[in-house]
């Protein structure tokens, strides 16, 4: 019965190697949305610069660069969060990295822990939904004052956000 106890945790423990799916997978997620973000930002350089050359400016052209930029923000900040997911993983189930720990740089990516990942992620995804609704508040039109004072409560409620998650991690 030892026997058999004994090759059911080894096959519990080498199990957790299916995590090296989520982590390659999420690695190639995250540089696939540096690849797309970074084309993006090129394109709108290109429409500056194309825009700017041939003194043919788009009515809504800050508009659209701003929008444009701050789309590609957005991808990059969630391909932040594939990267801290990709490496929190490796490191909790796998095998500490061992670059990662004679490095002074990427403390950020040091886990300890499952809370210490989601705290983490839940900061950069944070970050995510704030960008996002920056870009959507962009373009919005606002017809009176009781959707201006919609925005500024709304403005409030992220700047109040931000302050309490920058006053928990400094308890921390």
């Amino acid at each position: 019965m030892k026997h058999l106890e004994r090759a059911f945790e080894w096959l519990l423990w080498e199990g957790r190697l299916f995590i090296l799916l989520a982590v390659i997978f999420g690695m190639v997620g995250a540089v696939i949305l540096f690849v797309v973000a970074s084309v993006d930002i090129f394109h709108v350089a290109q429409f500056t610069f194309n825009a700017m050359t041939g003194g043919h400016h788009p009515s809504n052209f800050h508009e659209k660069i701003v929008g444009e930029i701050i789309g590609a923000v957005d991808l990059y900040l969630i391909a932040v969060v594939m990267l801290l997911f990709s490496f929190g993983l490796y490191e909790l189930f796998i095998s500490k990295i061992d670059p990662a720990e004679n490095s002074e740089s990427s403390g950020i990516l040091k886990i300890k822990d499952l809370d210490q990942l989601k705290d983490k992620l839940a900061k950069v995804i944070i970050m995510v939904l704030i960008v996002s609704f920056f870009k959507r508040v962009i373009h919005m039109e606002f017809n009176g004052p009781l959707e201006m004072l919609y925005l500024s409560l709304s403005i409030l409620a992220l700047g109040l956000a931000l302050f309490f998650m920058h006053k928990s991690s400094d308890s921390h």
